[in-house]
């Protein structure tokens, strides 16, 4: 009797928890009468769990048609439930993965400035390197000091040039640090969800072999489905097992059968009885004695 309550207990737990999960799905799914999704839900989980326990106890007894009509509606409201849990999951990953993907653009919109920034540095410093290889070659071409004056001209006439590249130059360091300094908390955020994400990375990387997005949806389903399928069906199951340990500890009360007596007759039986003579009383020794006397 103990352990059929425990099995009552798990059974009454699991579907619960089911009767909770599908419940928020189909208020996911029918999101404009939410109140009427969560009286429904519950209502159906209860008659399913009814249904199941009286089909147990009845199955022998049961007309045909009431017993195929609660068997087809147990099966359906157990796909129902699956349904709605399936949805919730998948409803709570899809929310986990919009903010994943929110914080993963902001970075990624980060590195594309800084990168832009760095392609500024580079694309100076090149205007540079080739204005310092002009004043070389004019120092090469000449060896008297005419040649050493016009490198200087040159020079001296770059030095506007120069000035503008170095400050683009030190305006683009500037600006990489300030998107340093505000990627840094955002890369932290990120580094918390893909911490949270990364047993399913770990997941889609042992069955399909990547962790890409597209293959960790497709883990995530896996998943969600493996669990349905253990789901509901368990919490039925447990509650026809404690129906089954609730009658092995039920004492059967036995009823006397009545017996019905056979009466064999024999042709003997059949014969007309013989009238018995009734037999004389023997007189006692004494008063005989005196009786014969007299």
């Amino acid at each position: 009797m103990n352990f059929a309550l425990i099995l009552f207990a798990s059974a009454f737990t699991i579907s619960t928890v089911a009767a909770y999960y599908s419940v928020a799905g189909l208020v996911a799914i029918f999101s404009g009468e939410a109140l009427a999704s969560v009286v429904m839900g519950v209502a159906l989980e209860i008659a399913k769990l009814v249904a199941a326990s009286w089909l147990y106890r009845n199955w022998k007894e049961a007309p045909r048609l009431l017993k195929y009509y609660f068997t087809t509606a147990v099966l359906v409201l157990s796909i129902i439930t699956s349904m709605g849990i399936f949805g919730y999951l998948s409803k709570a990953h899809l929310e986990h993965s919009v903010v994943s993907g929110g914080v993963s653009a902001q970075v990624q919109l980060l590195d594309d400035k800084i990168a832009t920034e760095k392609e500024n540095i580079t694309t100076a410093r090149k205007a540079l390197k080739q204005l310092d290889e002009s004043v070389d070659q004019t120092m090469a071409r000449s060896t008297d000091e005419k040649g050493a004056e016009r490198a200087a001209s040159l020079r001296r006439s770059q030095q506007k040039e120069r000035r503008t590249l170095l400050a683009s130059i030190d305006e683009s360091q500037k600006t990489i640090e300030k998107l340093n300094v505000e990627k840094a908390p955002i890369v932290g955020d990120l580094r918390k969800i893909e911490v949270e994400v990364g047993p399913i990375k770990y997941v889609a990387e042992l069955i399909y072999g990547d962790s890409s997005v597209e293959v960790i949806d497709k883990a995530v389903r896996l998943v969600i489905i493996l669990i349905i399928c253990v789901f509901d069906p368990l919490a039925i199951l447990l509650l026809i097992a404690a129906n089954m340990e609730m009658r092995k500890g039920t004492p059967r009360v036995s009823t006397p059968e009545k017996r019905e007596e056979k009466v064999i007759m024999t042709p003997s039986a059949l014969l007309p009885k013989k009238p018995i003579k009734p037999k004389k009383p023997k007189p006692s020794s004494y008063r005989s004695r005196i009786y014969l006397q007299c």
